[in-house]
């Protein structure tokens, strides 16, 4: 399982030309499962997203987590986070799991995920989703467990 997490000042995303979910100071959240995770993989990446330093304290430092600063979680799922492009020109999609597989994961995260945190929206699973943000740093991180 793979996540991609970006400071965002504030992201959204939309479906058909509404907006599905939006979140202001937090993390976008890209994520992608391959056909090896299960439930135990989302559990650890969750807890990654959650406790990962990447908000500045009084210092500037990156010292604080999500819940620390009182941010949302823009949960966004993305297959094509997991394609192998080592070779070639044209992605592979082997490693990825079934759409079925994928959809099963990604609702389970973000169920833990409103279980763990107040602050959680979503994307539409495999929709042809317009995802809008405003990184703030910027600050991007590939989370892999």
């Amino acid at each position: 399982m793979k996540g991609l997490i970006q400071r965002v000042s504030k992201a959204s995303v939309t479906v058909d030309n509404e907006i599905m979910g939006a979140i202001d100071t937090g993390i976008l959240l890209l994520l992608g499962v391959e056909k090896d995770d299960d439930e135990q993989t989302a559990e650890k990446l969750l807890k990654k997203v959650l406790s990962y330093r990447i908000f500045s304290d009084e210092q500037g430092k990156m010292n604080l987590n999500l819940e620390q600063v009182n941010g949302g979680l823009l949960v966004v799922s993305q297959f094509t986070l997991v394609a192998d492009t080592k070779k070639g020109t044209r992605p592979g999609f082997s490693k990825g799991a079934t759409p079925e597989q994928g959809e099963a994961l990604y609702d389970y995260f973000v169920t833990k995920a409103k279980e763990q945190h107040s602050v959680v929206a979503t994307g539409s699973f495999g929709a042809d989703m317009k995802v809008e943000l405003l990184n703030d740093g910027p600050v991007t991180f590939l989370l892999e467990v």
